[in-house]
């Protein structure tokens, strides 16, 4: 609330007491963001034990941790509205209850559609809670607001706290049970509640207005559509794909939430997702690129997991820790591209090439360096370009996505088809495609060694069949996945080839509008619903 602080001098926060020193102000609130980051409902890096104590599959663990991004992707487009509806110390306090409940949820169902809601809800309201918090702090991050610097730090925070809860959940399981880093977490929601009631004054809301114009039948659609499709994602090997009414009726009900919404869109005054945003040229070339790329690096999820797991015999404690070499990765990687593109400029094309380089790089490692015998800290080097490759990519076309050309109305909109198709897509396509990919490549390929091994090696015929079995698996998963990197690897240099003989000139130029004219443009919006009958205060 940038409108709020002092015109000139020192950075203040006056929102917060004065018992709190000054200087400490902003870093309460990146504390704040923490907590709430690390409280995600399912903790997906606990799945293994979950399932070996509740009633649950894999796939069922999947659907509930990607609920969550989806509740956080909807929530982009009224999170302003809610922001000026209600202070800060209110979407605290409101989001840390609900934070709670969901992590009291998820420990203890063992319901799928329940554990799914709760994430969902959560997700929801710790979009809302980051918010608030990040919103507070922009001007101290960035006083000439620009966009570019912004998000190195929300992309520097939240994907620094992607990696380091997997390594605290499966820490704690591996110490005493996973249900205790729910209740961990439980414990950090009720500091950060206790320390809002006490360090932050209450004030009114910055915007005494209703939530009018809000098309919440349409939330509910997008919300439909976007479960409907991570659930064909997830579930699809599992049913068989389209062999199953299961995934038939999930891609019925999607398409037809898809479909209505597009329609809604053409006639409502305020749908929740307008076409000028669906058609925007940076949302659309955004949207395409994260496609291309999270597939590519798809293999995170499906083939790193395998190989690490059956090839190298990693137990989960040794799997995690690869975690730390991803995690030193984003803080190159935010670093880079905040010296590079936020100070220095560079063109959106050069960071896009650099990403697309360095994820070719780490699947190049993969397709020449994959071995039975392989150390883990020579998976430091591939790792590491895989996560500064992430955090280059999401950085820079979220940046492009602010500076668009689009009306304020409209922006937050384009934000929700960013957060699908950049966290909820790039999460669940590249898997279900590798997935899907690998089992049929390890089918073949076990065929073809099976064969061989039998036909030209007189002792494996001779073989227990079971040992016989596991030695073929191995074989044919090492070959396979040297086959799907290899595969990506030529996909990568063709992308790369790409980009780098089109032409793009644009550098980084996104400035965020000022406090000031965002509450004047949503009261003049929800001022012109009422019809003018009801009197807004500022």
């Amino acid at each position: 609330m940038g409108d709020w602080h002092a015109p000139a001098g020192p950075f203040d926060l006056p929102e917060v007491r004065q018992i709190v020193p000054r200087r400490l102000k902003p870093w309460l609130f990146i504390l704040f963001v923490l907590i709430v980051q690390f409280s995600g409902g399912v903790y997906l890096a606990a799945a293994t034990d979950m399932v070996g104590t509740r009633a649950l599959m894999q796939q069922d663990i999947l659907m509930a941790g990607y609920s969550s991004l989806v509740g956080m992707s909807i929530n982009f487009a009224v999170m302003f509205r809610i922001k000026f509806r209600f202070s800060t110390r209110v979407q605290l306090l409101a989001s840390g209850i609900i934070l709670i409940l969901a992590n009291i949820i998820c420990s203890h169902t063992e319901s799928v559609v329940v554990l799914s809601a709760a994430c969902f809800i959560a997700g929801w309201f710790r979009m809302q809670a980051t918010l608030a918090c990040n919103s507070t702090i922009q001007l101290w991050l960035t006083p000439t607001r620009d966009m570019a610097v912004f998000f190195c730090y929300v992309y520097l925070v939240v994907d620094s706290v992607i990696q380091l809860c997997g390594i605290a959940t499966v820490y704690t399981a591996f110490f005493s049970q996973w249900e205790y880093m729910h209740w961990i977490m439980i414990g950090m929601l009720a500091l950060m509640m206790l320390l809002v009631i006490l360090l932050l004054k209450p004030q009114r809301a910055p915007l005494f207005i209703p939530l009018l114009g809000i098309d919440w039948l349409g939330a509910a659609l997008w919300s439909v559509f976007m479960l409907c499709f991570t659930f064909v994602c997830v579930y699809g090997n599992y049913f068989d794909w389209w062999e199953s009414r299961e995934i038939c009726g999930a891609t019925v009900v999607g398409l037809a939430a898809l479909a209505v919404n597009l329609w809604r869109a053409t006639f409502l005054h305020h749908p929740y997702i307008s076409w000028p945003a669906l058609t925007n040229r940076n949302v659309v070339r955004a949207s395409l690129i994260y496609l291309v790329f999270f597939t590519l690096l798809g293999t995170e999820h499906v083939v790193e997991h395998s190989y690490a797991a059956h090839i190298l015999g990693f137990d989960e404690t040794n799997m995690i820790d690869l975690n730390w070499y991803v995690f030193v990765g984003i803080l190159l990687g935010c670093g880079f591209t905040y010296y590079a593109f936020a100070l220095h400029r560079w063109r959106y094309k050069t960071m896009t090439a650099i990403a697309f380089a360095l994820a070719s790089i780490y699947l190049g490692w993969f397709y020449f360096g994959l071995d039975y015998g392989v150390e883990k800290s020579a998976l430091f080097i591939p790792l590491v370009l895989r996560g500064a490759a992430s955090v280059i990519i999401s950085i820079i076309f979220l940046t492009s996505v602010v500076q668009s050309g689009l009306s304020f109305q409209v922006f937050p909109q384009a934000l929700t088809v960013n957060g699908f198709t950049g966290a909820v897509m790039g999460a669940t396509f590249g898997p279900a495609v590798i997935g899907e990919w690998l089992g049929r490549t390890v089918a073949r390929n076990a065929t073809l060694l099976a064969g061989e091994m039998t036909d030209f090696n007189p002792q494996a015929s001779r073989m227990p069949l079971g040992q016989l079995y596991g030695i073929v698996q191995e074989r044919a998963l090492a070959v396979s996945m040297k086959e799907i990197f290899g595969w990506l690897l030529i996909g990568g240099l063709v992308a790369l080839l790409v980009i780098l003989v089109s032409f793009g000139p644009v550098r980084p130029r996104a400035i965020f509008p000022k406090w000031r004219t965002i509450r004047k443009t949503i009261r003049n919006a929800v001022r012109n619903l009422s019809g003018g009958h009801r009197t807004v205060k500022g």
